[in-house]
């Protein structure tokens, strides 16, 4: 595969609104030993690209600058230590940054074969959204068949992939959304509950579907005010994981529900973890998620697909809470 030695991608500058973001030309990343270099057909756009644009959210330490966290393409080079991939593969890959371009390199460990049935762009959508929703509902807060489990802004990447692999591995699922809309589509996604957070006091509405049991699980990015909800909205021995905090990460909290109720508090972001912990979640969707895919058990929601050209109509779309599911770049034809 011949590879140019420059390279289109999106430069933020300095950062700040959508606007920064411009189509400029660089050169094409060299992948180090245990990298491959991925020509990107695809990348999906998150929020955590968001909050690199304003400068909040920097790449670790010699990860690219350039933004983008999941990408779908063909293996255009492997480093002199991967044995697992030959140049042609078609992948989907998490990455430590450098998916909005032409070009980007990411660890061969964190690379996945896009699942049988999927397309390109629709596996461009899975990685970040599917290493999260595993490592922190799965691997963190041990979600089992039979149990009752609650994922805020369920319409989102996020919030999508937990309810398809929650009801998949046997659990009762319940979201929170912001309009009836969405709230229709995470019925249709097999939601057993859906609650309107801006027409109804949700952790009410919880407590009453659950018989006053609460919840075992449950996955939050808002923060703020939801802490104290999320408490009391746990059953015995239930677990709270933190994954963002959209309305702030510092909160007066009343930790007595912790000690009455044998509660767990955890959390993670996904970005600093080691390339060997990475693998291994890139393991487990492979034995466990992947096959579930397949069967359609589940799948990404694609809502608008932009030029790379257009990542600040993309990023001003995310910051709308507008969509419905995933949006994507397209990169290369």
């Amino acid at each position: 595969m011949m590879i140019p030695s420059t390279m289109n991608y999106i430069d933020h500058g300095a950062g700040g609104e959508p606007s920064v973001m411009v189509l400029t030309q660089g050169p094409v990343p060299t992948p180090g030993p245990g990298d491959v270099l991925i020509r990107v057909r695809h990348a999906g756009v998150n929020r955590p690209d968001v909050q690199q644009r304003k400068g909040l959210y920097p790449p670790p330490p010699g990860a690219s600058a350039v933004i983008g966290l999941e990408v779908a393409g063909e293996i255009a080079a492997i480093g002199s230590a991967v044995t697992d991939w030959q140049v042609g593969d078609a992948v989907c890959a998490l990455t430590p940054g450098g998916g909005y371009a032409e070009y980007c390199v990411a660890p061969a460990g964190s690379c996945l074969p896009i699942p049988h049935g999927l397309s390109a762009r629709e596996a461009a959508a899975l990685p970040e959204n599917y290493f999260t929703v595993w490592t922190n509902v799965f691997d963190r807060a041990h979600l089992t068949a039979g149990e009752r489990f609650l994922v805020h802004g369920g319409s989102g990447g996020i919030g999508i992939t937990a309810i398809q692999l929650a009801k998949a591995f046997g659990a009762q699922v319940y979201t929170t959304v912001g309009s009836d809309e969405k709230a229709a589509a995470c019925r249709g996604l097999g939601a057993d509950g859906v609650f309107n957070y801006r027409t109804q006091d949700w952790a009410a509405e919880l407590w009453r579907a659950t018989d006053k049991k609460g919840v075992d699980v449950i996955l939050d990015m808002v923060g703020g005010d939801y802490t104290n909800k999320n408490l009391r909205s746990l059953a015995g021995d239930g677990r709270l994981v933190q994954i963002a905090f959209l309305q702030g990460s510092k909160v007066e909290v009343d930790l007595m529900p912790v000690l009455i109720k044998r509660l767990i508090i955890t959390g993670s972001t996904l970005r600093p973890r080691t390339n060997t912990e990475k693998a291994a979640m890139a393991a487990a969707l492979r034995e466990k998620v992947w096959p579930l895919i397949a069967r359609g058990l589940a799948r990404p929601v694609i809502y608008k697909t932009f030029a790379l050209a257009d990542a600040a109509a993309a990023h001003s779309l995310m910051e709308s809470s507008a969509h419905i599911g995933k949006i994507m770049l397209d990169v290369a034809p």
